[in-house]
Protein backbone atom coordinates (compact mmCIF):
# COMPACT_ATOMS: atom_id res chain seq x y z
CA UNK A 1 0.00 0.00 0.00
CA UNK A 2 1.22 3.28 -0.81
CA UNK A 3 0.27 5.56 1.80
CA UNK A 4 0.81 8.73 3.75
CA UNK A 5 -0.02 10.12 6.70
CA UNK A 6 0.31 13.65 7.97
CA UNK A 7 0.24 14.91 11.69
CA UNK A 8 1.95 16.79 14.34
CA UNK A 9 3.35 15.34 17.76
CA UNK A 10 6.04 16.38 20.19
CA UNK A 11 8.00 12.57 20.25
CA UNK A 12 7.98 11.13 17.06
CA UNK A 13 9.13 7.84 17.69
CA UNK A 14 6.03 7.50 20.01
CA UNK A 15 4.17 8.03 17.62
CA UNK A 16 6.06 5.79 15.00
CA UNK A 17 5.57 3.21 17.50
CA UNK A 18 2.00 3.98 17.95
CA UNK A 19 0.96 3.59 14.25
CA UNK A 20 2.91 0.92 14.02
CA UNK A 21 1.82 -1.55 17.10
CA UNK A 22 -2.59 -0.47 16.69
CA UNK A 23 -2.22 2.00 19.42
CA UNK A 24 -3.86 4.44 16.92
CA UNK A 25 -6.91 3.14 15.30
CA UNK A 26 -7.28 5.50 12.47
CA UNK A 27 -4.01 4.54 11.21
CA UNK A 28 -4.07 0.55 12.46
CA UNK A 29 -4.58 -0.73 9.09
CA UNK A 30 -1.64 1.15 7.16
CA UNK A 31 1.60 -0.86 8.92
CA UNK A 32 4.12 -0.77 8.82
CA UNK A 33 4.58 3.22 8.63
CA UNK A 34 8.12 4.23 7.77
CA UNK A 35 9.36 8.05 8.77
CA UNK A 36 10.10 9.53 5.70
CA UNK A 37 9.97 13.55 6.62
CA UNK A 38 10.19 15.64 9.78
CA UNK A 39 10.87 19.08 10.16
CA UNK A 40 10.96 20.59 13.87
CA UNK A 41 9.00 23.45 15.16
CA UNK A 42 9.72 25.88 17.98
CA UNK A 43 5.71 25.76 19.37
CA UNK A 44 3.22 23.12 18.68
CA UNK A 45 0.55 25.97 17.58
CA UNK A 46 3.58 26.30 14.85
CA UNK A 47 3.80 22.74 13.82
CA UNK A 48 0.13 22.37 13.76
CA UNK A 49 -0.56 25.22 11.38
CA UNK A 50 1.98 23.67 8.83
CA UNK A 51 -0.26 20.04 9.19
CA UNK A 52 -2.86 22.08 8.45
CA UNK A 53 -1.27 23.75 5.46
CA UNK A 54 -0.17 20.19 4.09
CA UNK A 55 -3.56 18.45 4.35
CA UNK A 56 -5.43 21.73 3.10
CA UNK A 57 -3.34 21.19 -0.31
CA UNK A 58 -4.74 17.38 -0.67
CA UNK A 59 -2.09 16.86 -2.73
CA UNK A 60 0.17 13.40 -2.37
CA UNK A 61 2.36 15.00 -5.18
CA UNK A 62 3.25 17.56 -2.89
CA UNK A 63 4.49 15.19 0.17
CA UNK A 64 6.28 13.66 -2.34
CA UNK A 65 8.07 16.86 -2.97
CA UNK A 66 8.76 17.51 0.50
CA UNK A 67 10.26 13.89 0.87
CA UNK A 68 12.29 14.45 -2.09
CA UNK A 69 13.79 17.99 -1.66
CA UNK A 70 14.44 17.14 2.06
CA UNK A 71 13.09 20.33 3.21
CA UNK A 72 13.23 18.86 7.00
CA UNK A 73 15.39 18.73 9.90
Amino acid sequence: MDRYYVGSCENFEKRLNDHNTGRSTYTKNGAPWVLKWTKSFNSRSEAQKEEYRIKAKKSRQYIAFLIGQGQGD
